[in-house]
């Protein structure tokens, strides 16, 4: 199984009191509790892969950036263990994720992965092309 989003990266985007909160359920320990926060990614990590698997080869050679993105997004859904409203932002962040896993499972949407799960090469480039000067010292004979 692929590790979509790792301990770290969830602290950076939801903050360490709040994976506190949602890990240390009991309030014994006043840390985030890694099994309870290993088990949400595997989750979410199961979820991605499952959504994936019929496009891509699995485990993916690269992981681009909006699944870990969405990784966090289920994992935080999944700590939350049904306390919810539909309303919240964690609720609505989790459907988000669900519609764009939909949508690349139906090919809808790209990931940017050649057939072998790998980050496709691009040669797409800027190019600027303009027409030469009306008015330069050469052309104005003098009156520039």
């Amino acid at each position: 199984m692929t590790a979509y989003a790792t301990k770290t990266q969830m602290v950076e985007r939801f903050g360490e009191q709040e994976l506190i909160e949602l890990t240390d359920r009991d309030g014994s320990t006043g840390a985030i509790v890694d099994e309870v926060l290993d088990a949400a990614l595997a989750d979410a990590a199961a979820d991605i892969d499952g959504y994936l698997g019929g496009r891509y080869p699995l485990p993916l050679a690269v992981v681009p950036r909006v699944l870990n993105r969405h990784a966090c997004d289920l994992a935080r859904y999944y700590l939350y263990d049904n306390r919810l409203e539909d309303s919240h932002p964690a609720a609505r962040r989790y459907n988000a994720s669900i519609r764009l896993l939909e949508q690349v499972s139906k090919g809808i949407v790209q990931l940017g992965l050649d057939a072998q799960g790998e980050e496709l090469e691009t040669h797409d480039q800027a190019e600027m092309q303009s027409q030469p000067s009306v008015f330069s010292r050469e052309q104005s004979k003098g009156f520039i």
